[in-house]
């Protein structure tokens, strides 16, 4: 038992990727913390979350919460032998794409809190790609012995069964930012679209992925075959700072002087807060997304979107939309973007309708994990 004494408080440790400043992983956050506030009202108790992040001082001044450093092993320690649980996720965690020690590090951290004797609960985690088989020993220990595993595809699902975790154990759920709200007090702006005065908002969110920059050409060349067939607002929105930043002001760059005639390029600054990000994209007409979240940002938001992908993340949100991606790292056809993002731009409605119900049921389903998570430390609690 931890050391909170009041029967009706849990403390609850969080893992993940914050404190960084990207600001998908800091919707991921926020998402998770509003869920769980909100299930635990519904059920008549409180959390008090303590956030493992790279930088504790600004992510309590940003979310008002407890923070401890992820990388300090005496704080790390004392956070968890504090707290009632540990909730390890959302965002792709446990990959091994961007870093060996990406899956040794979550993966310690839930087995840490396990070996303390508190219960863990994975939370709409993306799982893979996971390129060193050494790893699997290591994820399925961790999710055999978490209270509660959920992921936010069914290809996440799938690759933790070839791990050998057991598929009745795994729940999938949406990705936590899907019911992520707009910043209290504020409404999306009216869009525009085809019959308004001004040019339509194209909201614009890259990412540099290949070492050459032959992606971010394609996709300059895609920007401008849109703009010449018809007036547009391209909005640079930059989920990762510093480099989504350098990113968006270089492909501005290969734009001046291109664009078609009414058309424009600029880029955004919205801030470190993720619903500020998400104010952003609401107000958009459509959107091209290579971020995930800036995808799910859109798709929280029913703004039409198209996805280029870099990762099988991307394809995998996309699939649970029934859409595809309109090209890739390797591939993009200008003309074909243009023809797409034409189609959204004058008929952003019918996109609507096409797809809502399937954002809705995923909207309807983000708070599930927090509910189950809740649920089960006053099960735990009242034992």
């Amino acid at each position: 038992m931890a050391g909170t004494r009041n029967s009706q408080v849990f403390r609850i440790a969080v893992s993940g990727y914050y404190g960084f400043r990207n600001s998908g992983d800091e919707a991921v956050l926020r998402s998770i913390l509003l869920a769980l506030e909100k299930a635990a009202a519904e059920q008549g108790v409180q959390v008090q979350p303590v956030v493992l992040s790279a930088d504790p001082e600004w992510t309590s001044r940003m979310y008002g919460v407890e923070s401890a450093h992820r990388m300090r092993p005496g704080d790390l320690l004392r956070t968890l032998r504090s707290c009632d649980g540990l909730i390890s996720g959302g965002g792709s965690l446990l990959q091994d794409v961007t870093s060996a020690k990406t899956i040794p590090y979550y993966v310690g951290v839930l087995k840490l809190a396990q070996w303390l004797g508190k219960p863990t609960f994975v939370y709409a985690q993306g799982i893979g790609p996971v390129n060193r088989r050494a790893m699997y020993p290591l994820i399925r220990s961790a999710m055999r012995r978490s209270r509660y595993v959920s992921v936010r595809d069914a290809e996440s699902a799938a690759l933790l069964a070839r791990m050998g975790v057991s598929p009745d154990r795994i729940e999938v759920v949406p990705d936590p930012v899907m019911g992520l709200p707009l910043p209290p007090g504020t409404v999306p702006a009216a869009r525009g679209g085809a019959a308004a005065e001004t040019p339509p908002v194209l909201g614009v969110s890259l990412r540099r992925w290949r070492e050459d920059g032959a992606d971010m050409a394609r996709a300059a060349e895609a920007l401008v075959a849109l703009s010449k067939r018809r007036p547009v607002r391209l909005r640079f929105l930059p989920f990762h700072t510093p480099s989504d930043g350098v990113t968006s002001e270089l492909v501005m760059e290969r734009l001046s002087g291109r664009l078609g005639e009414g058309s424009s390029a600029e880029l955004a600054a919205p801030g470190d807060d993720p619903q500020a990000m998400l104010l952003e994209v609401s107000r958009c007409d459509a959107l091209l997304g290579m971020r995930l979240h800036a995808l799910i940002y859109a798709a929280n938001q029913r703004v039409p979107l198209l996805g280029l992908s870099y990762d099988p993340k991307i394809d995998q949100f996309l699939n649970r939309l029934g859409l595809t991606p309109i090209g890739s790292t390797e591939s993009l056809d200008p003309e074909a973007f243009a023809d797409a993002a034409c189609a959204l731009l004058d008929a952003p409605e019918a996109w609507r309708d096409r797809y809502g119900p399937a954002i809705e049921e995923l909207k309807q389903q983000a708070s599930n994990p927090a509910q189950q998570i809740v649920r089960d430390l006053r099960h735990n609690r009242s034992r």
